[in-house]
């Protein structure tokens, strides 16, 4: 008999809960659900005023249960990417790497995202979405394991920034931002070369990133970076209010 825990990851979101003042949860499936598992899944989410399913690789045996026997609906398509790290020569000269930095008003400031399930979610937006990613990046500063790649211009200012971390030998990219007020291009690449730079480095093999299937600018950067499209996930919001 296949056993529930290897097919679904269930727990709790603390932050989530705290954030939006719902109790919230998330429940990761990896593989098809059999009845008795999807009946045994639900009864989970029984005491949760929200939940998250993410249904990877966008099984279609789990979307029919989805929409069969909940409210749930679609909020997000999370495209996967990874790119296997080959070394560079040298790091760019602009832009530089900080572990736990200090918190930067500069960074905060740049950080404008204009796609986010956190805002496509009505209920969600209602309850902060918009200033998710802003408690994100200020909830990452000064933290040993959180790694900023900041890149300045000619008088010092900070025009862009990626957030990342590193875990199971691979450099997981959690944030990118450019200023919009910057009018050339190459500042994401730029940033993006010295975190593989830096990665290789410290003998991680990959870099791993997610974006929204509707940030089209996202997909066809980090395809330009070399990264390859390795997983494609739905995400569905459950409330039960």
């Amino acid at each position: 008999m296949k056993n529930i825990e290897d097919a679904v990851t269930f727990n709790e979101l603390k932050w989530d809960t705290d954030f939006f003042g719902v109790s919230s949860s998330k429940a990761i499936l990896h593989r098809p659900l059999t009845l008795h598992e999807w009946d045994e899944l639900k009864t989970k989410f029984k005491g949760y005023q929200f939940i998250s399913i993410m249904n990877m690789n966008s099984e279609p045996i789990n979307a029919q249960l989805i929409g069969k026997d909940t409210s749930a609906f679609l909020v997000d398509v999370n495209i996967q990417f990874e790119k296997r790290i080959v070394g560079l020569d040298e790091k760019p000269k602009s832009v530089t790497i900080h572990q736990a930095l200090e918190k930067n008003n500069q960074v905060i400031e740049i950080a404008e995202f204009q796609f986010s399930k956190f805002t496509e979610d009505p209920e969600l937006a209602q309850r902060g979405g918009d200033q998710v990613y802003q408690q994100w990046l200020i909830n990452s500063f000064g933290k040993t394991d959180k790694f900023y790649a900041l890149s300045k211009d000619e008088i010092g200012d900070i025009n862009g920034f990626l957030l990342f971390s590193y875990g199971d030998n691979a450099c997981v990219i959690e944030l990118i931002a450019v200023s919009q007020k910057e009018t050339k291009g190459g500042i994401g690449t730029s940033l993006f070369k010295a975190v593989e730079y830096g990665a290789h480095q410290q003998g991680v093999k990959e870099i791993k990133v997610g974006t929204q299937v509707r940030n089209l600018g996202a997909i066809n950067f980090y395809h330009k970076v070399g990264c390859k499209q390795v997983g494609c996930h739905q995400v569905y919001h459950l409330w039960d209010f």
